[in-house]
């Protein structure tokens, strides 16, 4: 493969993984962050360009009227704030940098615009939750992530913008910040250390990031009829919190969990599991690493990662 790509939020969990990949298909790519990038997150062979892209001006000054043929939307970060408590800021932190940048950049010869979604964009409705439902946002978080996919479907509807929409469910793996649920975990577990959760009844959905990153890629050079869907990717396999809790302590062989020591969070989702038929149709994908290889995979790269900054 050859092409120009842009990937916003590349420096990210996720991002990070898919520059790598983007690299070893033979891209040129453009990476966009917020922040500097750390030993894991930068990619040889990349131009990293430090930009807000809620900051229009800057974003016209830096891309305005650049080509790409791809751009992949990774930007912004996933707070379940309530709307009083800061949510504004939220809201805008995703809807507004999309907006700058399709203003911003020539999206005439463009071939494909990947938008990243959440499975939050579903809210409380019955799982396994599939594309055709009409989605019920419960908080700025999901409303920004909704709002952003009704602004591309406008797009392909009224412009013709090749855009895909790839709903992810909760992924893990390598890199992710130990501020996510998972890396908080093994991170006590690996540290024999006693830490509160919740009763671990929601009922969720785990994909490994390398089988994430190969669904998003296959949706962006897919040459199926793909322009303008809304596509599931995640493992379609439930599976509840406590049952990986206890998955990662029997790996680990220590730590404490301290079952209801933390509250449900409030409108929190019990059951949020996808129906992944479509990507299966239309991208000819599913996921190849079941939860358990993942496990042991995240494991040894978060055993390994405190070995070497003991």
């Amino acid at each position: 493969m050859e092409g120009k790509i842009l990937i916003l939020g590349g420096s990210g969990f996720i991002g990070t993984h898919l520059l790598r990949k983007c690299i070893n298909e033979g891209f040129n790519c453009l990476c966009v962050c917020l922040k500097n990038t750390n030993n894991f997150t930068k990619s040889k062979n990349v131009n990293y360009l430090k930009l807000d892209i809620n900051d229009y001006a800057k974003v016209k000054e830096l891309l305005g009227g650049k080509k790409f043929d791809y751009i992949v939307n990774l930007a912004g970060y996933i707070n379940h704030i309530n709307f009083s408590e800061g949510g504004r800021d939220t809201f805008n932190t995703h809807s507004t940098g999309l907006l700058n940048i399709l203003q911003a950049v020539n999206l005439k010869k463009i071939k494909r615009v990947v938008q990243i979604g959440s499975s939050d964009e579903y809210g409380n409705l019955e799982s396994p939750q599939n594309e055709f439902m009409r989605e019920l946002p419960f908080s700025p978080y999901s409303l920004a992530k909704l709002t952003c996919t009704n602004i591309l479907q406008m797009l392909y509807r009224t412009e013709k913008l090749p855009v895909v929409i790839i709903r992810l469910f909760l992924v893990y793996g390598e890199g992710q910040d130990f501020k996510r649920f998972l890396p908080q975990v093994i991170k006590g577990c690996l540290l024999n250390e006693k830490f509160p959760t919740t009763q671990g009844q929601q009922i969720r959905d785990f994909c490994y990031v390398d089988d994430v990153v190969e669904g998003i890629f296959k949706a962006l050079i897919s040459e199926e009829r793909v322009a303008g869907e809304i596509i599931n990717i995640a493992s379609g396999n439930p599976i509840k919190i406590k049952t990986i809790i206890e998955k990662i302590v029997n790996i680990i062989g220590s730590g404490n969990p301290l079952y209801g020591e933390r509250k449900y969070r409030q409108g929190e989702s019990m059951s949020l599991y996808a129906d992944i038929n479509k990507a299966r149709k239309i991208l000819n994908w599913e996921p190849k690493i079941n939860i358990d290889n993942g496990l042991e995979k995240t494991i040894k790269y978060y055993k390994n990662f405190f070995e070497v900054n003991k």
